[in-house]
């Protein structure tokens, strides 16, 4: 979708949302670290969907 124009690509409209990331285009993991004070650092690790490329679907088939 456009910002300005609001339009859209209608063919997107057919297209499955990615199961990997259920749509979003990215995937997150959740991580913990411990620092060098022996506390545990908790963490949200996101990245680009690899399945979908960060768009969110998946080609139709």
């Amino acid at each position: 979708m456009t910002e300005k124009t609001g339009v859209f690509d209608a063919t997107k409209l057919n297209q499955m949302k990615c199961p990997d990331c259920n749509g979003t285009g990215e995937l997150r993991f959740d991580s913990e670290n411990i620092n060098e004070n022996f506390e545990v650092e908790k963490q949200v690790i996101i990245t680009e969907c690899q399945r979908c490329g960060g768009t969110g679907y998946v080609p139709a088939s």
